[in-house]
Formats: structure tokens, sequence, C-alpha cells
């Protein structure tokens, strides 16, 4: 289908200064001046600090569905592309989990996927074995190992493209192989920091498991775990694969993105657990600090979604924008995409967060 959200993703423009440019969409018609009629915006300050092109036609199609031996249940995926376009680079995105049935699968994520694709790229989306659309028994095997299965889903995908691009009608030909990112949210950010080369211990043997792939050259990770061997309850139980980690070898680049209210102690009491990727794992790295974000990161699993707790479109713009332009100077060199958007960044009075990098 194609999809049609060109004005509303217009009106997603990023944002870097919680106070600029309000004057200017506060302006009221004076007396005698001709009726407006422009279509209502949402509540979002625009500015362009951060350039991005202009938004273009996407085509989404799903199911994408793949037997995979072993996996007791096929693998599921949603594909968004643009309309238009050859070479187009490609972005695996992984999602998290949550309360939400649909959120964590190929159903969600739409203001992420919606923008890269619309943005010149390939997104392509699994629903990994966690998700609660499967309904699988906690206790099953395949859950107790969802961790390894999710980063082996990506590889496939990977081993895969053309295949997969063939089953989408229209875009078969038009992938660049060679241009490869991952994002994460969550979870998903566990899965992305697998294969750029975060080595965890497997709590079953006691060994370090290496899940790296080369074949993704840049990854982005939205509030993934971090380090620590102290954990919380929940992550104890529910996600002990989290419990040691090593960072020493994630050599791939990275922009770590990082909320300094995702605090959970029943994870970590650490305000910077979800950041630990930067300082833990060897250059070329970066660092988003995201001021006032939970771990909704202001809405990037759905638009209006009931769990997101600091529903912020405007947060969601900046973070869309710098990791647009991230992963576009990380895929193509000479690209000053990142470079020119960090500059903008920096010249806001009273920027959303701030970027640091080694």
């Amino acid at each position: 289908m194609i999809s049609r959200q060109a004005n509303h993703l217009q009106n997603l423009a990023a944002v870097l200064c919680l106070s600029a440019t309000t004057a200017a969409h506060a302006e009221q018609s004076g007396p005698g001046s001709p009726p407006s009629h422009e279509a209502p915006r949402a509540p979002i300050r625009e500015a362009d600090y951060i350039q991005v092109p202009q938004p273009e036609p996407v085509v989404s199609f799903m199911p994408v569905i793949m037997k995979i031996s072993g996996r007791p249940v096929d693998l599921e995926m949603k594909v968004s592309a643009p309309a238009n376009g050859e070479n187009l680079p490609v972005i695996l995105l992984s999602h998290g989990l949550g309360y939400s049935n649909f959120l964590s699968s190929m159903h969600g994520y739409a203001p992420l996927s919606d923008f890269f694709a619309a943005h010149g790229f390939v997104v392509i989306q699994p629903t990994h074995i966690d998700s609660k659309t499967l309904n699988l028994p906690p206790e099953s095997p395949a859950m107790r190992n969802s961790w390894r299965s999710r980063a082996e889903d990506l590889r496939f995908i990977l081993d895969h493209l053309d295949e997969i691009a063939a089953r989408v009608p229209g875009l078969e030909g038009r992938i660049d192989s060679a241009r490869i990112a991952a994002i994460g949210h969550s979870a998903g950010g566990h899965t992305v920091q697998l294969l750029a080369g975060m080595r965890p211990t497997d709590p079953a043997t006691g060994k370090k498991v290496d899940l790296a792939d080369p074949r993704i050259k840049a990854v982005v990770m939205i509030g993934a775990p971090g380090g620590d061997t102290d954990l919380g309850p929940a992550i104890q139980k529910g996600f002990p694969i989290a419990k040691e980690v090593d960072f020493s070898a994630m050599t791939t680049p990275a922009l770590v993105i990082a909320g300094d209210q995702d605090v959970n102690p029943m994870f970590s009491p650490r305000t910077s657990w979800r950041a630990d990727a930067y300082p833990l794992s060897p250059s070329p790295k970066c660092l988003l600090d995201l001021f006032g974000a939970t771990h909704s990161y202001g809405g990037v699993a759905n638009y209006d979604a009931a769990e997101t707790t600091d529903e912020n479109p405007e947060r969601v713009s900046l973070l869309e924008r710098l990791s647009w332009s991230y992963l576009r100077s990380q895929l193509y060199p000479g690209d000053t995409s990142w470079r020119r958007a960090i500059s903008a960044f920096s010249e806001t009075g009273q920027p959303l967060g701030k970027v640091t990098c080694k």
C-alpha cells in the first residue's frame, strides 16, 4: 500500500530548542486579515535546524514470511521502502518488548519505520520470537533463548536480502546490500549490540557468545541494556543474558541513545546504565543524551501509544533526524549530514539533549 504520511511527517519536523520559533507559530491574524485555510498543525514547534530531504511516498508490504529450520514459527516481516529510487540502503529495525500486545512485533515502531522509509531507506521489521503476538509459552526453549534467536533473525534476513526484495512488489533490484544499518529499542537495542560486537555471557553455558556481523556498518541503539553485574530483579529473572556483557569488542560504529529519566531500579539503579555501551566500547561511538526522556523516548514505539510515558513529538523528531544524519554519514563516506546536524544542534540555546563523540 502507498503510505500518505508526507504531510504528517512534515509536521514532525525536528526541533532542538524547546523555546525556539514559538512566536512564529503563535501569531494570530489581525483584524481584517483573510481567514487562514491552512490545515491545523500538530502541537510541535518546528524548525529546520537539522536538514533532511523532503519525505517521499512509501510502499509498505506485510507480511513477508520466511521459513527458518528449527524456528517454532515462521519469521514474519514488514518491509517499507521509498516508492522510487535505486541503490537503497537498508535498516534492520528490531522491536523492544513491553506490555502492549502488538507494538513488540512488525506492527509497531511506525514513527521510525515511516520516517526512515520516507527518507531513502528500506526498513525491514521482523517479529521476533518473544513477541506477544506469537504467544509462545514463557518456559519454552525458544523463549529462554530468544536473545540469541533475535540476532539470528537479523542475520537470516541479511543472508536472504535478495529473496526478501523479490517478494516485495517493485523492490527487486533496488537494494544496496553493501550499505546496511540496524536500529533497536530496549531489547532490540540489546539485539543490535550483539550484531555490533558486544559479547554476552550465556547463562546456560557460562561462555561468551560472539554474534557480530560485519555486514552491518553502523547501528543505533535506543535505551539498550547496560553492563552492570549488579542488576535488579526484573533483569535477573527475565533477561539474565544482560547480567555479564563485554563491550570491549563492539567495534562497529554506533550512536547510543539514552534518556536522563530512563531509570528503573528493577533493571539497574544507575541513571547512566542505558548509556553504558558508549564508555565501555571502543571508538568510533557517539552518545545522544535526551533530556527528560524516559524509556518511551517520546513515543518511538508508535503514534499515540498508551504505554508512552513521556509523549513528546519533538523528542521523537529529534531522535529520528539525528539518527538519520548519523547513519547517512556512516554509510556514505564523505557525507556531511552528521557534521552539519551536530553543528546545528550545538547552536541551539536550549537543546533537548546533548551529543558526545569519541
